[in-house]
């Protein structure tokens, strides 16, 4: 299987506070009239803080939010009389609940995840409906499936998730990862499938890490950090990840030290067993722009040394499986959009297995002695097979124009499972067999809705300096397009990911309320491949703004929508996106989200995952970067003066991928500034972190929020079966 990371992309210098956190105070009440003329903002105050950076004083006034709130009373205070506000004006828009009814109700229908199987066990995840986590079901053989994990029952919030499970080899054990709150740390822990015991064993302080059995099933291998110093559980850098193996029934601090460079702190692993078992492929990472080292260990002798494969962190080199004595890897050495190669197991030369493409490679596997390669061609699915000497070997028919992921499985395996989705279409899972090519549904969901009521249509559009840029535009087939509608307009741009077409139960209630909903494939992102990327990273990073800018223009001068009516939506680095072009253009937009958004572009590098982002950033700490994150960065260039549009800032207490203190930088800035009188709020979730793993509920009722607040402030007048 082809090798996956968890890398914050999504998760320096230090400079010290004048005026520590503590000594911070803010006002629980109204403080009042607002800069927003018609909203009581609650008073924040404000800390002498200068620092310079390459002889350039720069301000940071909110300083003191970047605490933790769980370790600082006053910025606790400051967390709660933000909600007071924030949740009063939300909790009295017109329609909210009936959007939270309809979200229910779209929402309510059976969801599967794709299987796995081992051994004679098949394992999937599936939702009944509006159940807040999955639940992991297994199936032995023609027997029926049962429960063998209910995360629905591990916490009263339901905040609690199962963030990922692994089969043993045979199926008989299960090694699972569970997230608590939204954060980032993992516990791992083992049950047995056929008695669902738990067999005691437990480790901590995962992060950024997959983990990978022992052929034999007598343990697995997987990354960690080092134990974090009390109450830095959730702000500190995480340096020091190191590879260990664990022996089941072993206590993890007796866990065998496998492979580290503590001479190297910043860099991270990711430890896969080959396809014989006979080797360890560890790929060495140490940032966000998948370029990466590999080592090999030989499993099959205790005292062997780990051999560097690929040096340099030059090009992308992931591992897809061992088969035919051939370790094969996916790489962009020499292929901005991708090829396979191979190499023996046990060294020799590099031979080029099938050559760049015109799509963009983006997922390869091996099963049934086939080569599955998942190409992006204008950012649309397509599946070739072929031999594992390169030959040809035709195509996976897919149900329509949409995205796929999955085929997994081992090289010798005669089945695999894929899921296909599009923009209005469920996902929908499909057994392949490999040696026939015959093709079945394995899960296919029933829904309130119909994918035939909606169109997806795929447009081009120039960008500020002549580049052509993709979108994708979803509405409701009966939607009169002589007129303008209320618009939302979503976007990313960075760290070579791809908004593919997907379905999003959230995004396509917009679209039945009468909404139209536009996806913009900007640079920086890797819908094209590396190029595309690089044209929207470090210096580049304007070109991203340009692009999503240019999104909205063109909407608007298409008659799709009006400035009036046009609303923007980003998440994480789409937050910093969001934030920017509002600075940028605020005249453009009717309402914005950014939600939990990278807002101080002179700070990240200081928490968590943040340093990892410096591959697409810059580092604020080179002043060539400095001068160009300066210049974007959402919480430094508020334009005092300007008529803003409502803004509603997102983020959570427990998020330790984008700590909460950017947003609540950003909101105290944005409140203080005189940009007019619109709305300027920010809605704090509690135990719901950076978004993996919140619960059905909490997200129903955000985005209820959300919804409600577009609707308010784009006109939208809103199809709603549950009353107005």
């Amino acid at each position: 299987m082809m090798t996956s990371r968890i890398i914050a992309g999504a998760a320096a210098l230090i400079f010290l506070s004048a005026c520590g956190g503590g000594d911070a105070e803010v006002e629980s009440d109204a403080a009042g009239e607002s800069a927003g003329g018609a909203l009581q903002y609650p008073e924040t105050v404000t800390v002498e803080q200068i620092d310079n950076y390459h002889g350039r004083d720069v301000a940071d006034p909110y300083r003191w939010l970047e605490d933790d709130v769980r370790e600082n009373d006053a910025v606790a205070e400051w967390v709660a009389a933000q909600n007071t506000v924030t949740f009063e004006y939300l909790n009295g828009l017109d329609h909210r609940d009936a959007i939270a009814a309809q979200l229910s109700r779209f929402w309510d229908f059976e969801k599967f995840g794709l299987p796995k199987r081992h051994g004679e066990y098949t394992f999937f995840a599936r939702n009944d409906g509006l159940q807040n986590q999955y639940v992991l079901f297994v199936q032995k053989d023609d027997e029926a499936p049962r429960v063998l994990l209910d995360p629905n029952t591990w916490s009263e919030d339901g905040a609690t998730a199962l963030a990922a499970y692994y089969p043993s080899p045979d199926g008989r054990l299960l090694a699972y990862m569970i997230q608590d709150g939204g954060s980032d740390w993992r516990t791992v822990k083992i049950v047995d499938v056929e008695s669902g015991a738990d067999l005691g064993d437990s480790i901590e302080w995962v992060k950024f890490s997959g983990l990978d059995w022992a052929k034999d099933g007598s343990g697995f291998y997987y990354s960690r950090y080092p134990e974090p110093e009390e109450g830095e559980e959730f702000q500190s850098l995480n340096v020091n990840q190191a590879v260990y193996f664990h022996r089941m029934g072993a206590d993890q601090a007796d866990d065998d030290l496998v492979y580290a460079r503590p001479d190297q702190p910043e860099h991270g692993f990711a430890a896969e067993v080959s396809s014989t078992g006979e080797t360890l492929v560890v790929t060495v990472w140490k940032g966000t722009d998948e370029k990466y080292e590999v080592v090999t260990i030989d499993l099959t002798d205790p005292d062997a040394e780990p051999l560097a494969l690929v040096e340099g962190f030059h090009s992308d080199y992931s591992y897809i499986a061992t088969a035919g004595g051939k370790h094969y890897f996916r790489t962009d050495d020499n292929a901005p959009r991708g090829r396979i190669v191979a190499i023996p197991a046990q060294r020799g030369q590099w031979e080029e297995i099938t050559p760049e493409a015109e799509g963009v490679l983006t997922s390869v596997n091996i099963v049934g002695g086939k080569i599955v390669a998942e190409y992006m061609e204008d950012v649309k699915s397509v599946v070739r097979l072929f031999g594992l000497d390169g030959s040809d070997d035709g195509t996976v028919a897919l149900p329509g124009l949409g995205s796929v992921f999955g085929f997994g499985g081992e090289p010798d395996d005669t089945v695999t499972y894929y899921n296909f989705e599009s923009f209005n279409q469920p996902d929908t899972i499909y057994r392949l067999d490999m040696a026939t090519g015959e093709q079945s549904v394995f899960k296919q969901p029933e829904t309130a809705f119909s994918p035939d009521d909606y169109v997806v249509e795929q447009v081009f559009y120039q960008s500020k300096d002549g580049t052509r840029v993709p979108m994708f535009i979803t509405r409701r087939k009966d939607l009169d397009m002589s007129q303008p509608h209320p618009t939302l307009l979503f976007g990313y741009g960075g760290f070579n990911i791809s908004l593919t077409p997907s379905f999003s139960i959230t995004r396509l209630s917009w679209v039945e309320m009468g909404g139209v909903y536009a996806v913009a494939n900007l640079r920086g992102g890797g819908e094209y491949g590396k190029a595309w990327h690089n044209a929207g990273r470090l210096q580049n990073k304007q070109n991203v703004f340009d692009d999503f800018i240019a999104a909205g223009e063109h909407l608007i001068d298409n008659g799709v929508t009006t400035s009036d009516q046009l609303s923007i939506f980003g998440g994480s680095n789409g937050g910093l996106l969001v934030g920017a072009v509002v600075n940028q253009r605020p005249d453009l937009f009717a309402a914005a989200i950014p939600a939990v958004g990278v807002m101080d572009m002179l700070r990240f590098t200081q928490f968590t995952a943040g340093r990892f982002w410096v591959d697409d950033y810059g580092d604020p700490a080179n002043e060539e970067d400095f001068e160009t994150l300066y210049a974007y960065s959402p919480y430094h260039n508020i334009q005092s003066g300007a008529d803003y549009p409502a803004v509603l800032i997102t983020t959570a207490d427990t998020d330790d991928r984008v700590v909460p203190g950017h947003s609540f930088k950003y909101a105290a800035a944005l409140q203080a500034a005189d940009v007019g009188d619109e709305p300027h709020l920010i809605r704090i979730e509690t135990r719901a972190g950076h978004g993996s793993g919140k619960p059905t509920d909490k997200i129903i009722e955000e985005y209820a929020d959300m919804w409600a607040f577009l609707v308010k402030h784009t006109g939208l007048e809103p199809r709603l079966d549950q009353g107005s």
